[in-house]
């Protein structure tokens, strides 16, 4: 049976407004910006359009893979040459959209094969897509189209179903073949998200990336906590958004009970590029909502 969100225009909405926030993004990726105005002005865009963003906008570079954010006054600026992944999320109330793209800061094109794998990768994938189809159909797309540029999928990152208010909602959609035997459901909401390297194709955990999630509802002993999670509930979140004293004070207090979220790093120091979509699976293929 068809499991087609009941408010189906407001995940393409969603979805529309994550994709102009990550053009905005990309535009703003040049030599001497800083990270953190890049994130702060993605996500102030998310919320002019009437949504929240779903997580902290991700400015991953070179062999960071994904989950980086910068922390409130990070000094980080980008250099010419940078490989960065602008990787964002909007949601109405719970619809969430993730999309992702990446872009060399200051056009030096040394890395073009790697974006172009990436998002060759993306599409092919997406062209596999259909209700009743194997997952492992389209990890097999991903695969063959990163590795026919010379390149590598990154295996132990993968795309994933979406629910309301889960990023990351139990489905996983492998970037390489033989993992899955899942089979695609129409009305699904699906990210298909392909990570091209140049190194050894697998991810280590780096540094904290400034990203934190509730693992579950603290309830209401404590107010600025209760406000907290009223706003992010389980979605992603940073301490950038957290400015009033109580909810500093509240975040310090429990700070080791949420799930923190470590950079990941490409294990050969690779070099990483990352193409992302959400999909709504159909009878006979995919509607991309994030597009273009």
């Amino acid at each position: 049976m068809a499991r087609y969100p009941a408010d189906l225009d407001r995940w393409r909405e969603a979805a529309r407004i994550a994709a102009k926030a990550r053009e905005l993004g990309l535009r703003l990726a040049v030599p001497g910006a800083r990270l953190a105005d890049v994130a702060e002005a993605i996500e102030a865009f998310i919320r002019s359009e009437g949504a929240a963003p779903a997580f902290p906008a991700n400015l991953s570079r070179n062999d960071e893979a994904a989950h980086f954010t910068p922390a409130p006054g990070d000094p980080i600026t980008l250099e010419e040459g940078d490989l960065l992944k602008v990787d964002v999320g909007a949601h109405l109330d719970g619809a969430i959209a993730d999309t992702a793209d990446t872009i060399e800061v200051g056009g030096t094109h040394r890395h073009d094969h790697l974006i172009r794998a990436a998002r060759e990768g993306r599409a092919a994938g997406i062209a596999r897509v259909r209700a009743g189809g194997r997952v492992d159909d389209v990890s097999r797309a991903i695969a063959e189209a990163i590795r026919a540029r010379g390149l590598k999928p990154i295996v132990d990152l993968t795309g994933h179903s979406i629910e309301r208010y889960l990023l990351h909602a139990g489905k996983s959609i492998p970037n390489v073949p033989g993992v899955s035997a899942e089979l695609l459901e129409e009305g699904e909401v699906i990210a298909i998200e392909p990570f091209a390297t140049n190194g050894m194709g697998s991810i280590g955990n780096g540094p904290f990336g400034n990203i934190l999630r509730f693992r579950n509802d603290p309830g209401g002993s404590d107010p600025a906590l209760a406000a907290m999670f009223a706003r992010f509930r389980t979605l992603p979140f940073t301490a950038r958004w957290v400015v009033s004293p109580d909810e500093v004070s509240a975040l310090g207090r429990v700070r080791r009970k949420l799930q923190s979220y470590p950079v990941f790093v490409e294990r050969g120091r690779g070099m990483v590029a990352q193409a992302e979509h959400t999909v709504l699976v159909g009878p006979s293929g995919a509607e991309v909502l994030s597009g273009p």
